[in-house]
């Protein structure tokens, strides 16, 4: 719950923040170079920090904890927080430097100006990773004390800086977008140093103090150890991700700004639910002590609850963004300059990634078991595999599949998010057979989601007739969004309490006692 409420907050905030900058900016040139820029940098911060990090160094760190071997884990902590610190200002420098190839080679299909104007905002946006990767390294620390409110509240401070940058910015210079793009750049930088400044006092009173050591102890040799295929494995990923931006810059640049305001969508419920359950879950897995049958007992018995909560809260979310897609795009992001065609545009990506959603959420838990037995090779083949069918398939659906039917860049884009789709399905059942063979039989709920399937398909057809009536009647857009959400979660708890689902009659029976 903690880490959830922390997440809420933080993709709250990061709603408001695309809202405000899809307002000023639309899905104009300006917007695509602003993300694009944004995605660049962030691959330091995704390879060397958040999840790579954490699948790296909390298993070590909280099994130390939990042999009673405080001491040791605070120094493990102190040497991977040094090393960090040096590789990412190391990274981050040469990243100014090389911005201009960077562009170039993750975002060919940009227009000359479109491609000066990434190659300024990345060079202002780099040396912020390197906070933002430090930023993880706390993140580490206070989840294996079971401090997870902070850590997953913190990014707030960083999107309230973009904000208030963009708020700002958008008043006094209007109609001039590279100008506006260039503020927000530097509203990044300024918010990644709040979101780590926030964190580190915690972090130096658990760790008693720290001082910078290189000191390679064998903790500090085993997450480094675990680090390596941790980080191929997720880099691949990240790089998967960078190659679908490079075939979709190929679609057009309003184009890229719409994935990005898409993919904000998709990760909410991947946030709030994936990430929240299996961030709980690691230290959860990883803290206890005993000889190997026990802790694969204790992995196998947690990951049974984890996943019924996984299957419950996630289908219904892509049945939604398939269904009510639309409404929910129009919502959060239809204001000043981006209107009713963009929605659509950003509801046909959405559907897309809607079709790998319970698959990435699951196997995000299926990882995390992994890591905690000491296994991170497995999750690295199956991520490899994942990228290699996602980047084939994308790029047949966009390159040589649509020159042949000719069909828009909007479908483009739909293709591309559905092969992203198709290959987290792989990595979910190359990463389901492989915990199966490390830990026995896992109790997959499939009753439990081919229930919420059908809840959720009735759900979606009755949140889409109700949107469609208040539009019928003469409402508002917003209002018929509001309506058609209420109304899809409504009969989903309805209908899944009826079942006598126990996650369902749970939540129905706290809310009749509130």
């Amino acid at each position: 719950m903690a880490v959830a409420a922390g997440i809420f907050l933080s993709r709250i905030a990061g709603l408001v923040r695309d809202r405000l900058i899809s307002h000023y900016l639309g899905l104009s040139a300006a917007a695509a170079a602003f993300r694009a820029a944004m995605r660049i940098p962030n691959l330091l911060q995704n390879l060397f920090g958040e999840g790579v990090l954490s699948s790296s160094f909390i298993p070590v760190y909280a099994r130390l904890r939990a042999e009673g071997k405080h001491e040791e884990a605070a120094q493990v902590a102190r040497v991977i927080g040094t090393l960090l610190a040096l590789v990412a200002t190391t990274l981050a420098a040469l990243g100014v430097l090389a911005s201009d190839v960077l562009v170039d080679l993750l975002a060919p299909g940009f227009e000359e100006a479109t491609r000066e104007l990434t190659v300024r905002l990345v060079q202002i946006m780099f040396p912020g990773i390197a906070l933002l990767v430090m930023s993880a390294w706390c993140l580490g620390v206070l989840n294996s004390h079971n401090r997870f409110f902070l850590t997953y509240v913190s990014p707030v401070l960083w999107n309230a800086a973009i904000i208030a940058t963009v708020v700002f910015a958008g008043r006094r210079l209007a109609g001039h977008d590279d100008e506006i793009a260039t503020w927000l750049a530097w509203g990044t930088v300024i918010g990644a140093a709040a979101q780590f400044l926030v964190q580190l006092p915690t972090v130096i009173l658990l760790l008693k103090g720290f001082t910078p050591s290189l000191a390679l102890r064998p903790g500090v040799r085993t997450t480094l150890r675990n680090f390596v295929p941790i980080v191929i494995g997720r880099g691949s990923v990240q790089i998967s991700a960078y190659v679908d931006q490079v075939l979709a810059s190929f679609l057009g640049e309003a184009i890229v700004a719409a994935m990005f305001s898409a993919q904000t969508l998709y990760m909410l419920p991947v946030s709030l639910f994936g990430m929240a359950i299996s961030a709980a879950e690691l230290p959860a897995m990883s803290g206890t002590a005993g000889d190997d049958e026990a802790r694969t007992k204790h992995v196998r018995d947690r990951l049974r609850n984890s996943l019924r909560r996984v299957v419950f809260l996630v289908i219904p979310s892509s049945v939604a963004f398939v269904a009510i897609g639309g409404s929910i795009v129009s919502l959060l992001y239809e204001t000043g300059r981006f209107g009713a065609r963009d929605t659509e545009i950003v509801w046909i990506i959405l559907a897309g990634s809607a079709i790998g959603l319970a698959a990435s959420t699951q196997g995000r838990l299926f990882a995390s078991a992994l890591y905690a037995l000491g296994k991170p090779r497995a999750p690295l083949y199956a991520a490899l595999a994942r990228v290699g069918v996602g980047i084939t398939v994308g790029y047949i659906v966009v390159m040589p599949l649509r020159h042949h039917f000719g069909y828009s860049a909007a479908w483009g884009a739909f293709g591309l998010t559905a092969a992203a789709s198709l290959a987290a399905w792989l990595e979910f059942a190359l990463l389901y057979r492989w915990t199966k063979r490390r830990v026995g039989t896992v109790d997959v709920p499939v009753r439990l989601a081919l229930g919420a399937l059908a809840a959720s398909i009735v759900s979606g057809a009755a949140g889409y007739g109700a949107a469609r009536a208040v539009l019928e009647l003469g409402g508002r857009r917003w209002m018929s969004a509001i309506v058609a959400c209420c109304v899809f979660g409504g009969v989903y708890i309805v209908a899944m309490a009826a079942g006598k689902v126990p996650e369902a009659r749970a939540f129905t029976r706290k809310i009749l006692r509130r």
